[in-house]
């Protein structure tokens, strides 16, 4: 029993070792590709990948190396952000692409805020300025893809009309 478990074990990780690509492979990909959304599509998993190489640096305590990948993964979501944007489609008739896009974004920003509270205070900062960045520029594919007022931020407040007041309850009398 021990021994088929393991083995299950072992062809599992195999499996998926083979299936994930290495920066290389995707940045080839990403060059040769001519389609915007399938280009787009593999920029979101080069910046998962970058997403792991932060998790990696910051949980064996590379900070400053964490900080170099997050910039890295900040430009790969702003270079694919452009790419969609750039490729004349209509996010709200056509949101192939800007959908994914939007998902991959609040994903990488809840694991982002996970990471940020298991490291020390001090060492936070580059997070959640990336957080910050993140937000961002998931606000604009979010407007790209509901165009039609301004668009909010996820920790803004709601935009409403300024309501006068209708005065001193004892002057309406």
């Amino acid at each position: 029993m021990p021994i088929g478990l393991a083995l299950v074990g072992i062809s599992l990780a195999g499996s998926l070792a083979i299936g994930r690509d290495t920066e290389e492979q995707l940045l080839q990909r990403i060059q040769s590709e001519p389609n915007p959304i399938k280009k787009a599509k593999e920029e979101i998993k080069l910046a998962d990948l970058k997403l792991s190489q932060v998790q990696d640096a910051y949980s064996q305590g590379h900070v400053e190396e964490g900080a170099k990948q997050l910039e890295a993964l900040i430009d790969t979501v702003k270079t694919t952000v452009k790419t969609l944007q750039d490729s004349g489609r209509n996010a709200a008739k056509q949101p192939a692409g800007f959908r994914d896009l939007e998902i991959s974004i609040r994903e990488d920003i809840r694991v982002l805020q996970d990471l940020a509270r298991t490291v020390a205070y001090f060492d936070r900062a580059p997070l959640e300025g990336a957080v910050q960045d993140l937000d961002q520029l998931q606000a604009r594919v979010i407007h790209s893809l509901f165009p039609g007022g301004t668009p909010r931020t996820i920790k803004g407040p709601p935009t409403s009309p300024t309501v006068e007041s209708p005065g001193n309850a004892t002057e309406a009398r």
